[in-house]
């Protein structure tokens, strides 16, 4: 019984991390997925669009709210070599931004090689511990 319980404890944690960390993406080549339709309704991400600087691939893409009240946000970058493989995922962190309400931001980055060919743009509501 006390197993049955802790497992029971385990799984309700698990679940209610879930949307926590759920968000939407935009991605360089026109996809977008939506990990939380709540999220959804106060921040869309459009316009992610690349080009070449020199010889490595440059992004942008702008995130926008759509509440009048302010959001901690945090977002990055993905980038994708010709086979579809992510490159150097592991070593990029999430960055933090603040919008106020109804403000829109466009952010960057700049692919980690030469290798890259698109990229997505993934945002999330930032929580503090």
């Amino acid at each position: 019984m006390k197993n049955i319980f802790l497992l029971a404890v385990i799984m309700f944690a698990m679940l209610g991390c879930a949307p926590h960390t759920a968000g939407i993406m935009a991605s360089s080549t026109g996809e977008q997925r939506i990990d939380n339709r709540a999220f959804n309704r106060e921040v869309s991400v459009q316009q992610v669009m690349t080009r070449l600087n020199g010889q490595l691939l440059t992004a942008a893409g702008t995130i926008s709210s759509q509440v009048a009240t302010d959001l901690r946000l945090q977002y990055k970058f993905t980038w994708y070599d010709l086979n579809g493989l992510t490159i150097e995922d592991e070593g990029v962190s999430w960055k933090s931004l603040k919008l106020h309400g109804k403000q829109q931001m466009q952010v960057s980055a700049v692919a980690p090689n030469t290798t890259a060919v698109r990229c997505e743009l993934y945002v999330r509501r930032a929580f503090s511990n």
